[in-house]
């Protein structure tokens, strides 16, 4: 008779790099003959598309910091008699309410918010002996006290279906090599390098004979129309005009990227592109892109990384951990990748 797999429900986190940070842990659950279903947010939920780990995922239908009782609920009770345990990634006290409502028996994640009837096999963190968030979350996919070995690199598939949409659609060719730029990040201006910066990186590339594509949400289109403007509108402004499955595919298609540590850089080391990581606020031993074709710039400064997502100081100062972060510096780490 053949065994029955054991079933874990994981809460995913609402950011798109720790959804792609957890891919690691997944992948360790299915090794571990684990069947995996996920419940997450409107902002992650299309990356399990491209996950083949996951067997099935839910939708949390709640916006993201949003505490919404009834719906939690209601989903937690709709998940009743399914699973033999729950992993939870967020470290809050609101996103271990649906397992507990769920009647899961085993509720396991790192103690945050005073979760201590929530979950029955919390953790306690030890940021040194797990420094980055991949480590973190696999380390709740074993048993407590012991250490994840050989991690698997989060890898997205690519749908080439839709990827030919895409390129018809925004009538976009391959005809020359692709620069792709993303000039955003979510989490604040101490994540964002100088669009004017950026610029400078695109006329050198098209100077050589490449095309730039940018990449982002709505939110970007001021960078965007920066960089335009700098360019005489010479790059390909994908901004706001792609889903994030869409994005997923047309990365694939880069040469080279040059990204600030957001989304899209998880995302690009995901589908293999070679890769420049410019950070500022944040730390690459945190997050880092999970990549071998990945390089990471950043400068040293006293302050840095201080996590702020506005910077505490004043005047000339301000920013200067990405300010001062010249073009040429990306520029000559791009080169290198180039064969």
């Amino acid at each position: 008779m053949l065994n029955t797999p054991i079933k874990t429900l994981v809460v995913a986190p609402a950011w798109i790099g720790d959804m792609l940070m957890a891919q690691p842990l997944l992948q360790l659950l299915n090794e571990q003959q684990q069947q995996v279903d996920v419940v997450a947010p409107s902002s992650t939920l299309a990356l399990t598309e491209r996950m083949p780990q996951i067997n099935h995922a839910t939708l949390l239908p709640v916006k993201h910091g949003e505490l919404n009782l009834k719906q939690r609920y209601q989903l937690g009770k709709s998940l009743r008699n399914q699973y033999s345990q729950a992993i939870v990634l967020p470290n809050t006290l609101k996103s271990a309410l649906i397992p507990w409502w769920a009647k899961i028996s085993k509720r396991v994640g790192w103690l945050g918010e005073q979760r201590y009837i929530l979950l029955n096999d919390y953790r306690h963190l030890n940021k040194a002996q797990f420094p980055s968030l991949i480590e973190r979350y696999a380390a709740l996919g074993v048993a407590k006290g012991t250490l994840p070995q050989n991690l698997s690199q989060p890898k997205l598939t690519i749908d080439t279906e839709n990827l030919r949409q895409c390129l018809t659609t925004l009538n976009l060719n391959t005809d020359r090599p692709i620069l792709g730029l993303c000039p955003g990040a979510e989490y604040g201006p101490t994540k964002r390098w100088p669009a004017k910066h950026y610029a400078t990186v695109a006329k050198h590339f098209i100077a050589e004979g490449w095309q730039v594509w940018l990449f982002g949400t709505p939110k970007e289109s001021e960078a965007a129309d920066c960089i335009q403007q700098h360019t005489n509108n010479a790059c390909v402004n994908l901004c706001g005009k792609t889903r994030l499955l869409d994005a997923i595919d047309l990365l694939s298609l880069c040469q080279l990227v040059a990204t600030n540590d957001s989304g899209l850089m998880h995302i690009a080391a995901a589908v293999g592109v070679p890769l420049v990581a410019i950070y500022g606020s944040t730390s690459p031993i945190y997050t880092p892109p999970a990549s071998d074709k990945a390089t990471i710039i950043q400068l040293d400064f006293p302050c840095s990384p201080c996590f702020k997502r506005q910077c505490p100081l004043e005047g000339n100062e301000n920013l200067r951990c990405l300010t001062q972060l010249t073009p040429d510096a990306v520029i000559n780490a791009l080169t290198r990748y180039i064969p």
